[in-house]
């Protein structure tokens, strides 16, 4: 290793200690016979001082150093003197006399201060985002969403859940927004999607007898952005064989207490509160009502159960599914499936917090008539159905369980937790509003091998000529 401590570990128990430490230059202060630097990692800050009569070629060396240089430092751990001491750092009893210094690599100006109040744009900042994930509050949040992960892994392990990946590449089969279309190289004219969730997939492993699948997933959905919206996003992804709703509920509400103490140190109760959509719409106007004020829990949890089943669609004058159409009706609804479907409802439930959505679930249609019968309804025939779906649907004739499942959306999760009005500050390197990257300047044009490798053409509009 090149450094013997990180910048954020040593205290007064450490004093006369040779140490070597390497981090960025987080400030400079030239005092004439003196030149202080902060020494800055992922761990910390450390002060480090520069005196002629312990090292003159050290000390003319940090006459040159700017901020946010790599450095290599070797010295001394004494105590500040009195009066210097900083309370606000766990390293603010010490300092370190300074032997030698390395410069690792110099640093360009940086375009904005390093620093947790910044007065800049999103664009600037997302642009330069590798100098914005070097201040404490971004990375705080990363490493919130570490133990996040950690604390989903270690529960869900425990309760028997098998952690299983399934495809990017797959088939278009829309679930209530627009697929990422991947043009086939291999095959002209053919198209993969990239999974909205990965839905088919986890149904098709209940059928193998996983019975207990879980996977943090990549999900990836073409609509308009907002706050709580980007282009990708991850969620979390359950789904288990033989259970019913109260099954998922128990888990669900068991897991988010336990993230909560284990991320946060925050104890909430659980059972949630539970609300039908028809009282949430009446009370509230909408079916992800915040309850802080009624519950008095800053995190205020309620489940949204009985759906709408079916929603119609004013426009193409036909029902559509509320949610997708492999969601059960309720037993006592199946009777007047075809014959009063505004009245059917979902086995299907949401988790809000906070008002807003955070999950999203459904005891899944197992039966093979029943499905054909909920296809029929939404107008999707026979052919249609084998066409979009037809994988899954042949994967049923072969004894599927009884089944569901809930995806928790980690990003609108952790934001909440973080205190972020924006999903965007819990992702490493987030897409602006406008859908675009300006880290790296995605999306972009390509060149003409390569659209001719895909055998596409791309048809040039009048807006893009102006362009």
């Amino acid at each position: 290793m090149l450094r013997t401590h990180t910048c954020g570990e040593l205290n007064e128990n450490d004093i006369g200690k040779d140490v070597t430490l390497c981090g960025w230059v987080a400030a400079r202060r030239d005092h004439g016979k003196l030149i202080f630097i902060d020494i800055r990692d992922r761990y910390g800050i450390t002060q480090v001082v520069f005196i002629p009569k312990e090292s003159d070629d050290s000390y003319k060396q940090a006459q040159g150093l700017r901020n946010e240089f790599v450095i290599k430092v070797k010295g001394l751990v004494n105590r500040r003197p009195e009066g210097n001491l900083n309370p606000k750092l766990p390293t603010g009893a010490i300092e370190i006399t300074a032997q030698q210094l390395e410069i690792l690599n110099p640093s360009m100006t940086p375009p904005f201060e390093i620093g947790e109040n910044l007065d800049i744009s999103e664009d600037m900042r997302f642009k330069y985002r590798y100098l914005d994930l070097r201040r404490k509050k971004i990375f705080d949040n990363f490493i919130l969403r570490h133990n996040l992960y950690k604390t989903i892994r270690t529960f869900l392990d425990e309760e028997g859940f098998i952690e299983s990946e399934t495809p990017i590449l797959t088939k278009s089969t829309p679930e209530g927004a627009r697929d990422y279309l991947v043009p086939s190289r291999l095959n002209p004219g053919h198209f993969y999607a990239l999974p909205q969730s990965p839905q088919l997939f986890k149904q098709i492993l209940m059928v193998a007898g996983i019975e207990r699948y879980y996977q943090i997933a990549k999900c990836f959905r073409d609509e308009d952005l907002r706050a709580d919206r980007q282009p990708e996003f991850t969620q979390l992804d359950l789904e288990m064989s033989f259970i019913n709703e109260e099954d998922i509920f128990f888990l669900t509400e068991q897991l988010v207490q336990l993230i909560l103490k284990e991320t946060k140190n925050i104890e909430i109760k659980i059972p949630f509160s539970r609300m039908t959509y028809d009282e949430a719409q009446k009370k509230f106007s909408s079916d992800k009502p915040d309850l802080r004020k009624e519950l008095n829990s800053d995190f205020a949890f309620v489940w949204i159960v009985d759906f709408p089943l079916f929603k119609y669609n004013t426009e193409e004058k036909r029902w559509e599914s509320e949610h997708h159409p492999f969601t059960a009706p309720r037993e006592v609804d199946k009777d007047i499936l075809e014959k009063m479907p505004d009245k059917v409802k979902a086995r299907s439930y949401d988790l809000v917090l906070n008002g807003m959505e955070i999950g999203s679930g459904s005891i899944r249609i197992h039966n093979q008539e029943l499905q054909e019968r909920i296809f029929k309804i939404i107008g999707i025939n026979k052919t249609e159905a084998h066409k979009r779906f037809g994988f899954l649907l042949e994967a049923f004739q072969y004894g599927a369980p009884p089944h569901g499942g809930i995806a928790i959306g980690l990003d609108r999760l952790l934001a909440i937790l973080a205190g972020e009005t924006s999903i965007r500050e819990m992702i490493a390197f987030p897409k602006t509003s406008a859908g675009f990257c300006p880290l790296t300047g995605a999306p972009s044009e390509v060149d003409e091998k390569q659209l001719k490798e895909l055998s596409l053409i791309i048809k040039k509009t009048k807006e893009r000529r102006k362009k």
